[in-house]
């Protein structure tokens, strides 16, 4: 098979598809593997770097696009990309299609076989591909809202840790999944008050575990998020519903009662976000304040730490690349986990929760790959 990896294209975005030990795997697999120029510069990989592990470097985009059966990216396509892809080419990529409705429009029509890394699964029902980036994201946030909360960046001027005389900021993170753990993993570290709201009883006794205690879990409902919210110095938002849009469990009005400056990181802004007056921003332009409240809506924050976030998405997806690679379609039709992250296939929609979301009709992925 002949694989592509062009260069990322989404504002400040210098992660990249794949990394030389991947080029390896394949090319020793005997498949093709054509590498935009620059591609792997933003997280530190040099053109010399493909080439020594068996790749061909392609001056452009165009090239890698028409060149290639698959498509190894990092985020969803972007306009430019649109009429790059073409019918029965394979793009293996996180989509997040829930709140993207054009995007998935482009996709059926131009009938690309869409392999979404947020919808991979594993045996255990855990998000493998997913997971490596909310590790990161969950680390950024409180990275990310600690600067923010500094007031030359705009925020109250607390220091998360406080010191001696001085109480800690109040760190309230909604969901106690991947990200919310190593949120609170960061925060605990920093020294600052943190509390999950969650609303699995069994992964609220695992997190009072895994922490010691120094964690507050509260049973997230709506009474609970309007006390926490208006507590919260940093408001950390970390809810998942695997391919659906995050459901909106931060209202306007619990916002209007924040503290003055404090900061909001809606990690879930991926999948829509799960604070009302969220819309998605970027690297460039990251924050925006509304009722006197600074959000932080970054869609793709792994993004900022490309070295890492490239190598930690690697470690993952590598494997299901050799598989697409090795057997094409017939990688989705003999593994059931890896057919959970098809979300579009000739011109049929095969994620249902993307199909809810936006009123489309769903095919389950078995009808729209067919018989062997």
């Amino acid at each position: 098979m002949r694989i592509g990896i062009p260069k990322e294209i989404k504002d400040n975005e210098y992660r990249v598809g794949m990394v030389p030990a991947g080029v390896r795997a394949l090319t020793d697999s005997g498949h093709q593997v054509f590498v935009e120029k620059g591609a792997g510069v933003g997280s530190g990989i040099e053109d010399e770097e493909y080439r020594f592990a068996g790749a061909s470097i392609l001056q452009t985009a165009d090239e890698v696009w028409a060149t290639a059966d698959m498509i190894v990216k990092v985020k969803e396509p972007v306009g430019p990309e649109y009429e790059r892809m073409r019918p029965g080419q394979i793009l293996y990529t996180y989509l997040h299609l829930a709140p993207e409705p054009r995007l998935t429009d482009v996709l059926l029509e131009r009938r690309v076989t869409g392999i979404a890394y947020e919808t991979v699964t594993d045996p255990h029902g855990h998000l493998p591909l997913l997971t490596p980036m909310s590790e990161v994201a969950g680390r950024l946030a409180i990275q990310v809202g600690a600067y923010f909360l500094q007031r030359p960046n705009g925020g109250r001027g607390v220091l998360l840790g406080g010191v001696p005389g001085v109480p800690p900021a109040d760190v309230v993170i909604i969901g106690g999944g991947v990200v919310g753990v190593n949120a609170a993993k960061m925060a605990l570290g920093l020294g600052a008050r943190v509390s999950i709201l969650e609303t699995n009883l069994e992964r609220m006794r695992y997190l009072d575990d895994i922490f010691h205690g120094h964690v507050t879990t509260i049973a997230s409902n709506r009474h609970n998020l309007e006390i926490l919210t208006a507590r919260a110095d940093l408001l950390v938002g970390g809810v998942l519903l695997p391919g659906a849009s995050a459901p909106k469990l931060v209202t306007r009005e619990m916002i209007a009662k924040m503290k003055p400056r404090s900061v909001i990181v809606d990690v879930a802004v991926d999948q829509g976000g799960c604070v009302e007056t969220t819309h998605p921003t970027t690297h460039s332009d990251p924050t925006f304040e509304v009722d006197g409240v600074i959000h932080y809506c970054v869609a793709n924050m792994p993004g900022a730490v490309p070295r890492t976030s490239t190598f930690a998405l690697n470690n993952a997806t590598i494997p299901y690349a050799l598989a697409l690679a090795d057997k094409g379609l017939d990688a989705l039709r003999e593994n059931p986990h890896l057919r959970d992250g098809l979300n579009t296939h000739d011109g049929k929609l095969t994620c249902k929760a993307v199909a809810d979301s936006q009123g489309k009709t769903f095919t389950p992925a078995e009808d729209a790959l067919g018989a062997t």
